[in-house]
């Protein structure tokens, strides 16, 4: 083929050539938008589809019940009684209660109780936390034996103790020589249960602090001893700042679990002697199944709730505020 019989193409046509190739890049868009879209809203509804079997689970198991425990307080029902045939009470039974001597009683030595436990728990938590922060021998085993306290049912603890303070045939009494009656004077009993429940978990407030012991950085405590700082100043001006997080979480776990105390109350005592340790769960437990008015039980409960609910969401406030600082 000779030179001059080439084909030259005519550069008028690169436009032609351009612009449908222009037009297929803006369709090709189009249909991935189109497509992304849709597989936006394909996961969505998967997500729904997913959740939906937990949601419905919860729903069932709290929701409704909250929902007719909330029916039952604003009704005057009795167990026998049809399921629906109390009388509109409205908040006669909240009334009630803020002017029972019995409810106001029992509230006054909640709040008391869940703050002197709750407080024991966190100095001697943070306590043995740092001394098995230490490197000693057997430290290990001494960190493995702390969680057999929290590993025992909340029953078969409280019972242990109370075959331990029996005053015939308790160890305690044997122990310091005198026949002393632990759980029939009033005082006493509400000492032994505090001590029950501070004995079961204090290891985990020891377990919250002690993690956040060896996940703490080394830097400010080298800087504050180069500084000069002795011991008890770099953990009071570094080191308890640094664990404050940790110790706040620990306050509204055992605040909460605290406050709702029953098991051990219920085996040791039962709430007396005299209403000694008659608190909140268990005077909802008496009046909902021992005086079977179930009205008054179910609004002692949202009592409860309510307090709890209020109590949380200040924690919650105050480790937000703390965590942005």
């Amino acid at each position: 083929m000779s030179p001059s019989s080439k084909t030259v193409p005519y550069a008028g046509v690169a436009p032609a050539i351009a612009t449908p190739a222009t037009d297929t890049g803006e369709v090709q868009r189009s249909a991935s938008s189109g497509s992304g879209w849709l597989s936006r809203a394909l996961d969505r509804v998967f997500v729904l589809l997913a959740i939906s079997p937990t949601a419905l689970t919860m729903l069932l198991v709290f929701g409704l019940p909250l929902a007719f425990s909330l029916y039952l307080s604003m009704e005057g029902w009795s167990a026998d009684e049809t399921l629906f045939g109390g009388q509109f009470a409205g908040i006669d039974n909240y009334q009630a209660l803020l002017t029972d001597p019995a409810f106001i009683g029992s509230l006054t030595l909640t709040l008391g109780y869940t703050a002197v436990t709750v407080l024991a728990e966190l100095l001697l938590g943070l306590g043995v936390a740092l001394l098995l922060n230490l490197d000693l021998p057997l430290i290990t085993f001494f960190r493995t034996a702390l969680i057999v306290p929290m590993m025992m049912t909340p029953i078969v603890a409280a019972l242990c103790w109370k075959l331990l303070l029996d005053p015939d045939h308790g160890i305690i009494d044997y122990l310091i020589g005198r026949n002393v009656i632990w759980l029939g004077h009033p005082w006493l009993a509400l000492i032994s249960v505090g001590f029950a429940s501070v004995w079961q978990n204090t290891p985990f407030v020891t377990i919250l602090a002690l993690a956040g012991l060896r996940s703490l950085p080394h830097e400010p405590m080298e800087a504050a001893a180069i500084d000069g700082a002795n011991a008890l100043q770099r953990f009071w001006h570094v080191v308890l700042p640094l664990l404050r997080p940790y110790l706040l979480v620990a306050l509204l776990l055992r605040a909460i679990f605290e406050f709702r105390a029953f098991d051990n109350v219920y085996v040791m005592t039962g709430g007396g002697p005299a209403n000694a340790t008659l608190l909140l769960s268990v005077y909802t437990y008496q009046a909902s199944f021992v005086q079977f008015d179930l009205s008054l039980g179910a609004a002692a409960s949202w009592v409860m709730l309510l307090i709890a609910l209020v109590a949380c969401l200040a924690f919650v406030a105050l480790i937000g505020r703390k965590g942005t600082r």
